[in-house]
């Protein structure tokens, strides 16, 4: 895709860990612009994630409500979670699924990819519609996760995107082509 614009590629001349941590890595780059001036970008590399448009026998959707500690407070979302080294993407939104909601799911089928944050960050996060849902446990969430299962008509769910009761970004995405999907057979 980038080939089609090369005359707005940016070289990378040196790449500089600044940071590692479990989620994130932190770097700085000097790069070479277009017009053969140099200048830094700091950007996060991210492993990427995968988010879950759940879809119940009812046509109600699963979300989940949890904490986010940098902006502290609680946000509504997709079940949604980090792609695990090798893993493949529907294996990180089936286990998500299970490990968020105790659902798990008949019907998969992938949808696209959104970048939250291109500005400072290389991540992805895949988006998958799911139905046939069954409930196969009890959610299990990683030890460090606190979170409430809830569903909603994808009208509320608009209506709550409408009025900046959802904010999050992969949700408002995921919402918009469930609306697409369920509405109008994309």
């Amino acid at each position: 895709m980038d080939s089609d614009f090369p005359h707005l590629r940016e070289e990378t001349i040196e790449s500089t860990q600044l940071f590692r941590g479990k989620l994130l890595d932190l770097r700085r780059d000097r790069v070479l612009l277009p017009d053969g001036n140099e200048c830094l970008r700091e950007y996060v590399r991210h492993q990427g994630a995968v988010a879950v448009i759940a879809v119940l026998d009812d046509g109600q959707l699963l979300f989940v409500r949890q904490y986010r500690y940098p902006l502290g407070r609680s946000f509504l979302e997709l079940p949604a979670g980090k792609i695990d080294p090798g893993e493949d993407i529907l294996e990180t939104g089936t286990r998500e699924l299970l490990e968020e909601t105790g659902y798990r799911a008949e019907e998969w089928r992938h949808l696209g990819v959104m970048h939250p944050c291109v500005g400072y960050s290389d991540e992805r996060i895949e988006i998958f519609f799911a139905r046939g849902l069954q409930r196969a446990a009890e959610p299990t969430p990683d030890s460090a996760e606190f979170l409430d299962v809830l569903s909603l008509p994808l009208a509320d769910a608009l209506a709550a995107v409408r009025s900046g009761a959802i904010t999050d970004a992969k949700t408002i995405t995921g919402l918009l082509w469930a609306e697409k999907v369920l509405l109008s057979d994309w």
